[in-house]
């Protein structure tokens, strides 16, 4: 049985998710594992699920005689990968960032360079099943600065696309360590 199928039966008998495994130089064998969602229920790894899996897996793998040095698993994480149809409908609505296979070419009527592969956008559901990012190539205010109610806003530019066409896609990792918020995303 190859090493995916052996970690995959193990990691879903116990009730998670395997989201990713990894084999990296020095024998290291990493294991991603999350619970599975449901629409309306959120719900976190915590530390005592990894330490379960482990335990699970470290017995496992040893009665299949598989190679490895050492074990780690952990929780996606903030910028988790998104792979199955699944993993973008519970994260519709949140930041995203998508690296292309191929440029898009002369797309977005000029607007968008020919060779771009990569985005960072809100991801969302399109009418006809497919999925889009939609983003403003205005940088963001600086804390303080004060921003002019005149100004036009930068017009918002979306990319509709099929997971076909992804070679890869995470969550974008935004990280708050001052938790200050303007106005507008506090309220």
């Amino acid at each position: 049985m190859a090493l995916q199928d052996i970690v995959e039966q193990t990691v879903t008998g116990l009730g998670y998710e395997l989201v990713e495994i990894e084999r990296s130089a020095g024998g290291l064998l990493r294991v991603t594992i999350d619970l599975p969602w449901s629409p309306g229920h959120e719900q976190f790894v915590n530390v005592e699920d990894c330490e379960k899996v482990t335990r699970q897996l470290q017995y496992t793998l040893e009665v299949e005689g598989a190679d490895y040095k050492r074990l780690e698993v952990s929780s996606p994480g903030l910028d988790r990968p998104l792979r199955t149809e699944k993993d973008f409908e519970r994260f519709a609505g949140e930041m995203v960032d998508i690296t292309l296979k191929a440029p898009l070419g002369a797309a977005a009527g000029g607007q968008v360079p020919a060779n771009r592969k990569k985005f960072r956008g809100t991801l969302e559901r399109v009418q006809a099943g497919g999925w889009q990012v939609v983003w403003s190539d205005e940088p963001p205010a600086k804390p303080g600065q004060r921003v002019s109610k005149k100004k036009e806003p930068a017009p918002l530019q979306a990319l509709g696309f099929s997971l076909d066409e992804l070679k890869e896609a995470r969550l974008a990792s935004i990280v708050d360590f001052k938790g200050r918020k303007t106005r507008a995303q506090g309220e």
